[in-house]
């Protein structure tokens, strides 16, 4: 029996296309049950206060700094989206006194308008937040050299790729958007050979930073948190990490703060890296396929999936 159309737009894969049980199974899971869900290779963890949550995503990137060396030279990819743990990255490294000179850092995504990615000087810009927000801050005795930060570009996605051959990842962080993505990894759209199914697990897991097409819910999703609504001024196009550099990364984290995606999203994602049930129109979904997966979610912002009125 073919899948039911997505009832948020007919010409894409997503979440809405999954089997109904499962959607209501997803929906049904208390916070308890969530925590519950842990399985070897996929962690689920609680924090109770924002200020605990910041602090514990900020220290993954000392922690993984830490590990860097001349001869084993380390870093980590990162979001933005959350960005609240930026600056207090920065101020761990400066008052740490942490030489960087042998760390790296990974932008995982970036805008692509006309062809190329958007500048560092762009409002949306995600350089530009990474920077602003993080490594202008550090102190410049500590800095890390620039060739180290691999940003995606339209003109070097293979050396951007490669990098991560280069330097060890010890983790990819990330965040959950409203399509159930983590960088800019969306569903595919509904045409072709993807007419009838989303691509496998296996296809999907095939790719590597590119440039992709954003499903509308991304772009509606971006102009709520970062355009102020305004939808049109969100590009319908970006760079990203693909699965190949994902998993070539130790460890992926994701972050789940309540503001991006909700309750519900929060709920399937996890039941479903724990179940194992991997299916491409639910990207975050394939990292139930890699070996050492953690989910970090702020406890109140979990709420439910009642029926409220507002």
């Amino acid at each position: 029996m073919s899948r039911p159309l997505s009832v948020v737009a007919p010409n894409w894969w997503d979440y809405t296309t999954l089997d109904r049980e499962l959607i209501e199974e997803a929906a049904k899971l208390t916070p308890d049950d969530m925590l519950r869900l842990s399985r070897p290779g996929f962690e689920v963890a609680f924090y109770d206060t924002l200020n605990s949550f910041y602090l514990a995503e900020a220290l993954e990137y000392i922690e993984a700094w830490s590990q860097a060396s001349a001869n084993a030279p380390a870093g980590i990819c990162g979001p933005i989206g959350p960005t609240e743990q930026l600056p207090l990255v920065a101020q761990l490294v400066n008052a740490m006194a942490l030489d960087l000179r042998h760390a790296h850092f990974w932008g995982m995504d970036e805008w692509y308008v006309n062809g190329r990615e958007v500048s560092a000087d762009h409002p949306l810009s995600f350089e530009r937040a990474d920077r602003e927000l993080c490594f202008d801050r550090i102190n410049p005795d500590l800095a890390m050299p620039e060739e180290n930060l691999h940003f995606p570009k339209a003109g070097n996605l293979a050396d951007y790729s490669a990098s991560f051959d280069e330097a060890r990842c010890v983790v990819m962080q990330g965040g959950q958007g409203d399509v159930k993505h983590w960088a800019f990894n969306d569903p595919v759209k509904r045409e072709g050979p993807y007419k009838e199914a989303p691509p496998s697990p296996e296809e999907y897991l095939k790719l590597g930073a590119r440039v992709v097409d954003l499903h509308p819910m991304t772009i509606i999703q971006n102009a709520r948190t970062s355009g102020g609504g305004n939808v049109a001024k969100v590009p319908t196009q970006a760079l990203t990490v693909g699965p190949i550099e994902t998993w070539k990364s130790e460890r992926v984290s994701i972050w789940h703060a309540g503001t991006h995606d909700k309750s519900f999203g929060m709920r399937l994602t996890t039941l479903m890296l724990s179940k194992k049930i991997a299916d491409s129109s639910v990207p975050m979904s394939l990292l139930s396929l890699h070996p050492n997966v953690r989910f970090s979610l702020y406890r109140p912002g979990i709420g439910t999936c009642e029926t409220e009125m507002h």
